[in-house]
C-alpha cells in the first residue's frame, strides 16, 4: 500500500496525501459515535501515510472536531486538517440554517481552532453557501483569517460553477469540496472545467456513494442512520434495487483486477486527475486499509471505458439527496 501525494490549487496550493479520509462517521450520521475507534483509525490513516484528514464544526455537533483534535495531538505536523464552518446546528443537533456573515466566520473558526487544539487549519471550507450573503463579503472574512495566521488555505464545499468564479476573485480558492463518484457525477458538465481553469483542486466527498459501491451493502440501513431515511433516496425501495445491480456490475469487474468493488470505485476517482483528492469516510481500520489499497490499482483507457459501459453515468435511481435545496445551483 502506497500513498504518495497530490497537489491541490496551483495560486494558492497545498499538498496533500493523494488519498484523504473523512472523519465525519466516526461523530454522528452513520449509526452510533466510535470515539475509539474514530482515534484508533486515524492514527492507523496517518502511519499508512493518509495524512489529509477532513472534519466540520456541524459534525456531532462539534464533537467530531474535539475527536480530530485528540487524535492528531503530538502528530499536528504530519497532518493536513481541514474542516468547514456554515451549516448551523444547535446542541440538539437540529439544523439552524446556513451562515456565511463575516461575523459568523471570524466566530465559527476561533471556536474550531480551540476545539481542535490546533493553533491553525491548513483548508477552512464554506460548508454551504448562504445565499443571503455575497460570496465576496464571505470569502473576504476567509481571507482575513489567512491573513491573521489562523488559516493556510480556503475552501468552497457545494458551490456553483459561476460561485467558484466569484469567490477565486476575492482570494485564490485551494479546492473545492462537492460529491463525485462513478454514482454521481453531474459536476462534470460546469463546475469541472472551471475548475481546472482557474486552478483549483477538486476534494470529493462520497466516493463510495456513502457505501453503496463497496459492495457491502445488501439492504436499507438500520433505522438510526441516516441513509435509511427519504433524506437519502438512493437506499430506499426500488432504488436500492436498481443500484445494488449497478454494484453488480462493478463487482464483476473488480474480480478481474483482484481488487473489491470499493477499490475500484476509489481508483475510478483517482484516475480523475492529479488534482482530485477524495476522501472516503469510515470508523473502522480495515474500512480504512481497504481503501488505501485501491491507490495501488492501476485502470487502464480499456478498464475506464469498461466502467463507463458497465455504469452509465445517469443509470443511479434516485437523486443523492431528498432535499437539494442547501445545494448552490
Amino acid at each position: 500500500m502506497t500513498i504518495s501525494t497530490r497537489t491541490l490549487g496551483t495560486t494558492s496550493p497545498l499538498t496533500v496525501s493523494g488519498l484523504g479520509l473523512g472523519c465525519m462517521g466516526m461523530s454522528d450520521f452513520y449509526g452510533a459515535p466510535d470515539e475509539a475507534g474514530g482515534i484508533a483509525t486515524i492514527h492507523r490513516a496517518l502511519d499508512l501515510g493518509v495524512t489529509f484528514l477532513d472534519t466540520a464544526d456541524m459534525y456531532g455537533p462539534w464533537t467530531n472536531e474535539q475527536l480530530v483534535g485528540k487524535a492528531v495531538a503530538g502528530r499536528r505536523d504530519e497532518v493536513q486538517l481541514a474542516t468547514k464552518f456554515g451549516i448551523d446546528r444547535g446542541p440538539d443537533g437540529a439544523r439552524r440554517g446556513i451562515q456565511g456573515s463575516p461575523d459568523y466566520v471570524r466566530a465559527a473558526c476561533d471556536a474550531s481552532l480551540q476545539r481542535l487544539g490546533v493553533d491553525h487549519i491548513d483548508l477552512y471550507y464554506q460548508h454551504r453557501v448562504d445565499p443571503t450573503v455575497p460570496i465576496e463579503d464571505t470569502v473576504g472574512a476567509m481571507k482575513e483569517l489567512v491573513e491573521a495566521g489562523k488559516v493556510r488555505h480556503l475552501g468552497l464545499s457545494e458551490a456553483s460553477a459561476e460561485t467558484v468564479r466569484r469567490a477565486h476573485a476575492t482570494h485564490p480558492i485551494t479546492a473545492l469540496q462537492t460529491e463525485y463518484s462513478l454514482f454521481t457525477r453531474d459536476l462534470e458538465d460546469e463546475i469541472l472545467p472551471v475548475l481546472r481553469e482557474l486552478g483549483i483542486g477538486l476534494v470529493p466527498y462520497s466516493p463510495l456513494g456513502r457505501g453503496l459501491l463497496t459492495g457491502a451493502m445488501t439492504a436499507t440501513p438500520a433505522e438510526g442512520d441516516s441513509r435509511s431515511t427519504a433524506y437519502f433516496p438512493r437506499f430506499q425501495g426500488e432504488n436500492l434495487a436498481t443500484n445494488l445491480t449497478l454494484v453488480e456490475q462493478i463487482a464483476a469487474l473488480a474480480g478481474t483486477h483482484g481488487c473489491t468493488p470499493g477499490q475500484l470505485a476509489l481508483a475510478w476517482v483517482l484516475a480523475q486527475g492529479e488534482d482530485v483528492v477524495p476522501i472516503p469516510g469510515t470508523k473502522r481500520v480495515r474500512y480504512l486499509e481497504e481503501n488505501v489499497g485501491a491507490a495501488d490499482v492501476t485502470l487502464t483507457a480499456a478498464d475506464l471505458a469498461a466502467l463507463e459501459v458497465a455504469v452509465p453515468r445517469d443509470a443511479v435511481a434516485g437523486d443523492r439527496y431528498g432535499d437539494l435545496s442547501s445545494i448552490d445551483a
